[in-house]
C-alpha cells in the first residue's frame, strides 16, 4: 500500500508539472542535497556542484537512520560536507546502563573535489570521499560523472566502499596489488585511514534528475551499487537496487522532498540554504555627508572643528577623534569603532574635512587605530578629492590619488584638538554552551550571561575581565567525566565537564600592556587569569607590513591550570607554551588565510598546527585545522589527532546599525589533550586586521 501510494503521488506531481508554468522563479533551481548532504541524487552522490558559498543545513529521516549534515561549496571546484548520524536500531554504547534511551551517534567529513567542467561533449567529473577521519560507518570513494540532456541529468559513477559493497564489478586497482581487493575493517572515530581507501568491493552507480516544466519540482532515479548486508543498522532487506524521489523547491531558501528507497522504505527530508557570498543586511545609518565646501581660514575654528570632531565619531566612526595641523597637511586619527570595510571611514572622514579645509592644506592625512595602537595612515591629495567630488566631466575620469602607509606620527603640530577616548568599557552578553550526542542526553545546554569590563590606565595598559553566571543547564545529567582511558597526556583539556558545573565564576581576568613597536612591528605582554582553566604570564610579538599579504609572529607563555572546584585557585600542573606562527595570503586565492603554527603546547607535546580558513564576500569566514604533534597515535587516544573547523560571522548581518563584532561557532568532533593551544584573549594579528585593506 505505502509503495502504491508513493507512485500515486509521483504521477500526480509529472501530471501537475506538465500542465504548469515554468516560470515560478527567476533562476534555475539547481543542484539539490542528497540524503547524506552535498548535491547528489538520494543515496549516490553527482559530479555537480552548488553555487560557491552555497551552505545548506539537511535533515533526513527513515526507519534505520536520522541524517543531520551540513554542506558548504568552499570553492566552485571543492564541496566539503559534516553529518551526524542517529542510527535509530542500535543503543549508544554496549552497556545498557550507561546508554540509557540514547541510540547510537556516529560524526563524520565528506569531501568532493570536481576534476574537470562539463563542456559539449564530455561530462562534469568528480572524485570523492565519505565519512572520511570518522568511525568509518559509511566510509567510500568514486569517481562519478554527470552531463546534462535538456531537463535531464545523467549520472554514472564507480564506487568503492559502502557505495560498492554489492561488488558487481572487479576493483580495477586489485591488478595492481591484491590488498586493494579487500577493504580494512572500520577504524577509530576521528582518525584517517588513507590505507583504506579505494580498496575492497567496487560497483557501478548511476542515475537521473529530471527539471519538470514546473520550475520547483524536480524528479530523481537512481541505481546504487550498495546491498546493505553488512550495514551498521543491521543486514537491511533490499527488494529493488531502483530508488525514486521527488524534491520541491518551497522558496529560495528551502525545499522538501521524499524518496522510496530499496523497494520498501520511504525517506522523507527538508534543506535549508544560504550563500555565504550574498549576504547582506541594510543598516539604518547616518548619510554620508554631502560635498559642500566652506573653507577655513588657516588657524583652526574651534566652533568649526567641534563639529568636525563630533561628526567624526559619529558618522565616521572615529572614536577619540583628533584634528591637527603640520605645515600643508591636516592629520586626522581615531579607532575605527562603526564600520567594518574601514574604507568607508575614511571616504566619510575625508568629506568632513573637505567641507570645512583650511587654507594652504594639500594633503589629508587620516590615521586609524585599534587598541590605541595605530594601524594604517591613508593619506588623500586635496586636489585630486576635490575634483573626485565635484565630478569629472565624462570621458575625462581620473583615479583618486590616495596612499596607504605605515602609521604617520605628526609629533609636536602647529594647532590640534580632540575629544577624549573613553576609557571604561563594559558589555553584558548572552552564552550558550552546547553539545550534541552525548549519552546521557542527545542535547546538552548551558544558558548564561557574561558581564565584561575593560579599563585603559594608560594608553598602553589595560586591564579587565569577564564573570560568568549560569542561568539554566542540564548538565547535572553528566555521569561520565571525561577521562580518557586510552591516553596517557595530561588531563589539560578533558576536565572541561568540571569547569561548567560552576554556577559563577571569573572566566577571565588579566592586564595587557601593547603598542605599536614601528616599522610594522607590535608587541604585548599579559598576566593573570588568562582563560577559562589557565593563568599565568606571556608576550607576543608581530610583524605586519601595511597591505602585505603575509606576517609572522611568536608568543610565549608560562601558565597554570586553575581549580575547577575554586577557580580563584591553581592547581599543580603547570607548563610552558608558545609558538612560532606564519600567516600567507596566496596570491592565486586573496580570500584564502593559511596560517601555520609550530611549538610546544598545552600537554608539552611539540608539534604543527595547519589552520586554512576563507573569507566569503559577506564577510563570513569558514575555517578548518589540525594539529599533529610529537605524541603517537596510541598516547593521544581516539582520534589520533586535534582537529576542527570554525565559522566566524560578522555581527552587522544580523544588526540594523554598522557594527565592527563577530561571533564565531566551532565544532570539535573530539576534545581529548594532545595539541590543545591556550586561549589567549587578544592575539595581535586579529587586533591589526585594518592592515590589509581587503579583509575587515
Amino acid at each position: 500500500m505505502k509503495k502504491r501510494y508513493l507512485f500515486s503521488l509521483l504521477a500526480v506531481s509529472v501530471a501537475a508539472a506538465c500542465q504548469t508554468q515554468a516560470d515560478t522563479f527567476p533562476a534555475p533551481v539547481g543542484p539539490s542535497q542528497s540524503d547524506f548532504g552535498g548535491v547528489g541524487l538520494m543515496q549516490v552522490p553527482t559530479a555537480r556542484m552548488a553555487k560557491e558559498g552555497e551552505f545548506s543545513l539537511n535533515a533526513r529521516d527513515n526507519d534505520q537512520y536520522r541524517y543531520y549534515s551540513a554542506s558548504l561549496q568552499l570553492f566552485p571546484w571543492l564541496e566539503t560536507t559534516v553529518r551526524y548520524t542517529d542510527v535509530r536500531t542500535r543503543q549508544y554504547s554496549a552497556v545498557s546502563e550507561f546508554s540509557g534511551t540514547q541510540s547510537y551517534k556516529d560524526k563524520a567529513f565528506d569531501l568532493k573535489l570536481r576534476l574537470w567542467q562539463e563542456s559539449f561533449w564530455l561530462p562534469e567529473v568528480a572524485v570523492g570521499t565519505r565519512d572520511l577521519g570518522g568511525t568509518g560507518l559509511f566510509d567510500s570513494e568514486y569517481v562519478v560523472g554527470t552531463k546534462a540532456w535538456g531537463p535531464f541529468d545523467f549520472t554514472l559513477g564507480l564506487g568503492w566502499g559502502y557505495l560498492g559493497n554489492s561488488g558487481t564489478v572487479k576493483n580495477p586497482f586489485c591488478s595492481y596489488s591484491d590488498s586493494y581487493c579487500q577493504r580494512p575493517q572500520v577504524g577509530e572515530a576521528g582518525s584517517i585511514n588513507g590505507s583504506q581507501m579505494f580498496h575492497g568491493p567496487t560497483a557501478f552507480f548511476g542515475g537521473v534528475e529530471y527539471q519538470t516544466p514546473w520550475q520547483p519540482l524536480r524528479l530523481k532515479m537512481e541505481y546504487e551499487g550498495n546491498n546493505y548486508q553488512n550495514d551498521f543498522a543491521g543486514r537491511l532487506d533490499q527488494r529493488s537496487k531502483l530508488n525514486v524521489g521527488a524534491i520541491y523547491r518551497v522558496t529560495d531558501w528551502a525545499d522538501i522532498n521524499a524518496s522510496y528507497e530499496r523497494g520498501n522504505t520511504f525517506m522523507f527530508g527538508v534543506t535549508l540554504r544560504t550563500n555565504f557570498n550574498d549576504l547582506r543586511q541594510a543598516h539604518i545609518d547616518s548619510e554620508k555627508p554631502a560635498y559642500n565646501p566652506q573653507p577655513q581660514p588657516k588657524l583652526l575654528e574651534p566652533t568649526v572643528v567641534g563639529t568636525q570632531l563630533t561628526d567624526l565619531k559619529y558618522n565616521a566612526g572615529l572614536d577619540g577623534p583628533r584634528i591637527q595641523t603640520q605645515g600643508h597637511t591636516l592629520y586626522v586619527s581615531g579607532e575605527q569603532t562603526k564600520y567594518r570595510d574601514t574604507r568607508e571611514g575614511v571616504d566619510r572622514a575625508n568629506r568632513i574635512i573637505m567641507n570645512h579645509l583650511p587654507d594652504g592644506i594639500d594633503t589629508i592625512s587620516v590615521t586609524e587605530s585599534r587598541f590605541h595602537m595605530p594601524q594604517v595612515t591613508t593619506e588623500t591629495q586635496v586636489a585630486s578629492l576635490r575634483n573626485n567630488l565635484e565630478g569629472y566631466p565624462l570621458g575625462h575620469e581620473q583615479p583618486l590619488q590616495q596612499s596607504r602607509k605605515e602609521p604617520v606620527d605628526p609629533g609636536s603640530t602647529e594647532q590640534g584638538m580632540f575629544i577624549r577616548q573613553d576609557r571604561l568599557n563594559y558589555s553584558l552578553s548572552p552564552v550558550l554552551n552546547q553539545s550534541v550526542g552525548g549519552p546521557e542526553s542527545f542535547y546538552m545546554y548551558q544558558i548564561g550571561v557574561m558581564a565584561n569590563a575593560d579599563y585603559w590606565l594608560t594608553d598602553h595598559l589595560l586591564v579587565g575581565g569577564s564573570l560568568f553566571g549560569n542561568l539554566a543547564n542540564n548538565y547535572d545529567k553528566f555521569n561520565y567525566n571525561g577521562a580518557p582511558a586510552d591516553s596517557t597526556l595530561p588531563r589539560v583539556r578533558t576536565h572541561i565537564r568540571d569547569y561548567v558545573e560552576n554556577n559563577v565564576y571569573v572566566n577571565d581576568l588579566q592586564a595587557n600592556y601593547m603598542g605599536h613597536l614601528g616599522n610594522g612591528f607590535y608587541g604585548q605582554v599579559y598576566g593573570g587569569y588568562l582563560e577559562t582553566m589557565y593563568g599565568g604570564v606571556g608576550g607576543e610579538l608581530l610583524y605586519r607590513p601595511v597591505d602585505a599579504n603575509w606576517a609572522v609572529g611568536v608568543d610565549a607563555n608560562y601558565v597554570r591550570q586553575r581549580d575547577w572546584d575554586n577557580m580563584m585557585q591553581f592547581n599543580r600542573y603547570k607548563a610552558a607554551t608558545g609558538n612560532l606562527t606564519g600567516y600567507w595570503r596566496p596570491w592565486f586565492m586573496q580570500d584564502v588565510l593559511v596560517k601555520t603554527s609550530v611549538g610546544q603546547y598545552l600537554a608539552k607535546d611539540k608539534g604543527v598546527t595547519v589552520d586554512v580558513s576563507k573569507r566569503f564576500d559577506s564577510g563570513v569566514m569558514v575555517g578548518v585545522y589540525a594539529t599533529k604533534t610529537n605524541v603517537s597515535s596510541e598516547e593521544y587516544g581516539e582520534g589520533d589527532f586535534t582537529k576542527g573547523f570554525y565559522i566566524s560571522v560578522p555581527m552587522d548581518l544580523f544588526t540594523v546599525t554598522p557594527t565592527r563584532g563577530r561571533a564565531q561557532v566551532n565544532w570539535v568532533p573530539l576534545t581529548r589533550d594532545g595539541g590543545q593551544m591556550l586561549g589567549r584573549k587578544y592575539q595581535l594579528y586579529d587586533l591589526t586586521s585594518d592592515r590589509d585593506a581587503r579583509f575587515n
